[in-house]
């Protein structure tokens, strides 16, 4: 597919294009998810310190951002963290403020405007973010993976979710199927790769659901319920996401 419409830079690159990570909107993501106390704390900060792991692609016919992958370096541990997405950007800020670049990477968000979905520019930027992981020097592209649909299947477990498959054989997910695509392999489960906890009264105005019942309460955009307790006022939601590894031996 042709993709020569598009500018696809590091934002070591064009440090200019920095103010253009905020401009991905999209409405099917569920408010709460931006509330991942650790996440806020930690990217935004780290994505400015690590420029050269964050891939943007600009539409060159209009100017306006068209794709984003953001990757941080950060050291691994063996086996990989059951806590995922928040364990990789602990470690990445615990290297950073030590002073280093761990010596793994891992993918942690990626987005396509939401008019240019359907046209496989997510395989096409994960094939990029492999090429410029390997330019820096690493062996390995590690993702905690969040499946595009797992939502709709809120209570099915995740280490049978990723089982599914569809008729030709390739994952049913299509997140996971771009990963499989690009050569990645399965490594584990990761099961609360992210939790938030907020108050009741919160959570009301995120889903718009009263959340009256005592226990788990599918919601809105969640891979998994939300764990509900009205007698402390709180609810929690911990959700899992997939360890996938490409290896980038062929990708530089």
């Amino acid at each position: 597919m042709d993709f020569s419409w598009l500018d696809v830079t590091t934002l070591a690159e064009r440090p200019d294009r920095m103010p253009l990570v905020q401009q991905f909107d999209d409405p099917t993501v569920a408010p709460f998810l931006y509330q991942d106390p650790v996440s806020s704390a930690l990217f935004a900060d780290l994505i400015v310190r690590h420029p050269q792991y964050t891939v943007l692609a600009v539409d060159r016919r209009t100017e306006q951002p068209a794709a984003m992958v953001c990757t941080l370096p950060f050291t691994a541990p063996d086996p990989l963290p059951a806590g995922g997405y928040d364990a990789v950007l602990l470690a990445a800020a615990g290297d950073t403020l030590a002073g280093r670049a761990g010596p793994d990477v891992s993918a942690l968000f990626a987005t396509v405007r939401p008019d240019l979905r359907g046209r496989n520019l997510s395989g096409h930027m994960l094939d990029v973010v492999k090429r410029n992981a390997a330019r820096l020097g690493h062996t390995a592209l590690l993702a905690p993976v969040r499946p595009t649909n797992k939502h709709l299947h809120p209570t099915v477990p995740m280490r049978e979710y990723v089982t599914w498959r569809r008729a030709d054989g390739t994952a049913a997910d299509p997140w996971i199927r771009v990963h499989e695509r690009g050569g990645a392999q399965f490594v584990a489960v990761a099961p609360h790769s992210m939790t938030i906890v907020a108050e009741l009264e919160q959570w009301r105005a995120w889903t718009g659901l009263p959340l009256l019942t005592p226990g788990p309460t599918v919601v809105p955009g969640g891979l998994v319920p939300v764990h509900c307790d009205p007698d402390r006022g709180i609810a929690t939601y911990v959700e899992p996401n997939v360890w996938y590894r490409h290896t980038l031996a062929d990708a530089s």
